[in-house]
């Protein structure tokens, strides 16, 4: 990270000028918008192996993680380190969408009071064949936290059946989420299918306690599995994402050991600066070679 006060006394980090820094961005624990811009710029070596090179969408919240945010899938004016990229949709027509490749990046980002990176599962140079796949377990109000794990544990074990190596973090919220590296090769529509299909086996193996149907009225007392975030154009939260909710908390890779000692909103903004000095949970990502059949 590099920062420096310059005589004006303005603020500058890794070059980025930061403009009003102690505006308040989260009221409990008090976080001002320059702790936030220190945080990205300090888990920069951590989060852009993973969010690098890939289209974003981001929370902002101008006045704070407690008021009105929104997402942002567009780019505005020109900022350093953000780049932008030409994608063509449905339609046919072409939409312009923005990545970030380095430090700079992330921290331009917060400087405009970005809290959370979402990411494409494909990165820019291979923009049509996925390689990040996720699933979110989404419990119903009430489960208890001993229900969502076990839903982690019957979806590793069908993962591990077909023998794919699979990643765990927390949301930052009520959820875990399992994420499985995949070479660039399967198609969107064979990525997504896969995913559906898995969430299926899951649902239908135990309909008890989980559903693949997105309908609120299917979940009533079960684990959804969310296997939509694996389409061309759907997004999931960067690992060491902040949340833009009450405590800062961060969407925190872990190790499968950890499942039963971390709650999934366990890590707040300055659990996760600590935790960042120790050994990574998620030491072997890219190592993994896997890919769709």
């Amino acid at each position: 990270m590099n920062s420096d006060n310059e005589k004006n006394g303005e603020l500058r980090i890794d070059g980025v000028r930061i403009t009003n820094p102690g505006k308040l961005l989260f009221e409990d624990p008090p976080i001002t918008k320059e702790d936030v811009v220190r945080y990205y710029a300090s888990m920069a070596d951590r989060m852009l192996p993973y969010a690098s090179g890939r289209i974003l969408s981001i929370v902002r919240c101008p006045r704070g993680a407690d008021s009105a945010c929104f997402f942002k899938k567009h780019p505005g004016p020109s900022t350093p380190g953000v780049r932008t990229v030409d994608i063509p949709t449905s339609s046919g027509d072409e939409e312009p969408y923005f990545y970030v490749e380095d430090a700079v990046g992330l921290v331009s980002e917060a400087q405009m009071d970005t809290l959370e990176f979402h990411l494409w599962g494909s990165r820019v140079d291979t923009l049509e064949q996925p390689d990040m796949m996720v699933f979110d377990l989404d419990p119903d109000k009430g489960l208890g936290l001993e229900q969502v794990r076990r839903g982690v544990r019957d979806l590793k074990g069908i993962l591990d059946e077909l023998g794919l190596k699979s990643f765990l973090k927390t949301s930052g919220g009520k959820g875990y989420h399992v994420v499985l590296p995949f070479q660039p090769a399967a198609s969107w529509d064979a990525f997504h299918d896969f995913a559906r299909r898995i969430a299926q086996v899951m649902a239908e193996k135990w309909p008890d306690r989980y559903t693949s149907n997105v309908r609120l009225a299917k979940r009533t007392g079960k684990v959804f599995i969310d296997w939509m975030r694996n389409g061309r154009g759907a997004t999931s939260i960067a690992p060491y994402s902040l949340r833009a909710r009450s405590g800062a908390r961060v969407s925190m890779p872990l190790s499968w050991e950890e499942l039963d000692e971390a709650a999934p909103d366990a890590f707040t903004m300055h659990d996760a600066l600590a935790r960042i000095e120790g050994d990574d949970p998620w030491d072997g990502y890219f190592d993994v070679d896997q890919a769709l059949e």
